[in-house]
């Protein structure tokens, strides 16, 4: 058993004028691994900072450094990492997101090193910009059918986060990669196709972080195009179940991707391209799931300021949430 050599893993962090402190942290978060068989891929995507110089600053013999001659994409960085990986599994460590010291260790002794699942999937944390934890995701759906996995993302009983996911390097090729018709929700359309061809073994453990930033810049794509993506993604969820469930699916996994894009709505600055966002959310989703209110209150406190109006409805707020209204015992009537 001394002999054992574990199967070669690649971790590939694609990268782009982000030589500060996150890719510091992301490329020691890689190297510091206690899984002995490792390749870390780091693909630079024609910066114009330093980051060259803080990717060769580290002089492990495992990294393999490659430079675009030009800005590919970072959808096609993506997919060129995958290209170069020789591992039996691959990590997509994006270059602000960390993993820790134990995540490869953990995912292949949990499945006793075996190079024919489809993904395996860790419990992810939340972190900020600072990296202050946010929230903590335990992976809680080991052991159910497909279905069900796709379920217990409804209900919030695990996360998709690609820094907690290791994918077959060779199934996710014959799968072509990365894509999706946007390319927003494209390594969650490869992971469940994966778990349902391949299958899946899942972590409860937390053992990776998603950085989430304030002006994440994914909200700078069209909302409508993350409603498209979503809405992909869940036909392809429907299409991969039993027959049974497919109107089970679709019923919890309508409300679920409103839901995601109504928050994505949420983060356009201006209040009148809100209520378009707002909208088109609504329309996609066949006008069958309205904004929360919580979401209107705020487009109206954005929009109309600290108007007369405005603290009205404010002050009805208060008094709805104390739920009570005091009462002079004298003359019974409002104070």
């Amino acid at each position: 058993m001394n002999n054992f050599v574990p199967p070669l893993v690649t971790i590939a962090i694609p990268t782009y004028n982000r030589a500060n402190l996150y890719l510091t942290q992301a490329i020691e978060s890689a190297i510091n691994q206690t899984y002995p068989n490792l390749e870390i891929i780091i693909s630079d995507n024609c910066s114009t900072d330093d980051t060259e110089m803080v990717i060769r600053s580290f002089k492990d013999p495992r990294i393999r450094y490659f430079r675009q001659e030009k800005n590919i994409g970072g959808n096609n960085n993506f997919n060129f990492c995958l290209k170069q990986a020789r591992g039996e599994y691959f990590l997509l460590l994006m270059d602000d997101d960390l993993i820790d010291s134990d995540f490869i260790e953990t995912c292949m002794r949990g499945v006793n090193y075996d190079c024919n699942y489809g993904i395996i999937r860790t419990g992810t944390r939340i972190i900020d910009s600072q990296g202050i934890l946010i929230n903590e995701c335990p992976n809680m759906v080991g052991g159910l059918s497909l279905d069900n996995f796709f379920r217990g993302w409804f209900a919030y009983k695990t996360t998709l986060y690609i820094c907690s996911t290791l994918f077959n390097t060779k199934r996710l090729k014959e799968f072509g990669g990365f894509q999706s018709k946007k390319n927003l929700f494209q390594d969650v359309i490869v992971e469940a196709k994966l778990a349902a061809k391949y299958g899946r073994h899942d972590i409860q453990s937390v053992k990776a972080s998603a950085r989430i930033h304030a002006f994440e810049h994914t909200f700078t794509v069209k909302v409508s195009d993350w409603c498209d993506d979503s809405l992909d993604l869940l036909n392809l969820m429907c299409e991969l179940v039993s027959k049974e469930s497919k109107i089970l699916i679709r019923r919890e996994g309508m409300p679920f991707f409103s839901k995601i894009n109504y928050n994505r709505a949420r983060a356009v600055k201006s209040p009148v391209k809100r209520f378009i966002a707002y909208v088109t959310v609504f329309k996609k989703f066949k006008y069958r799931y309205p904004p929360s209110i919580k979401h209107l209150f705020y487009l109206a406190h954005d929009y109309f300021g600290e108007t007369s109006l405005y603290r009205f409805l404010r002050s009805i707020k208060r008094k709805i949430k104390r739920k009570e209204v005091k009462v002079n015992p004298l003359t019974n009537k409002g104070l």
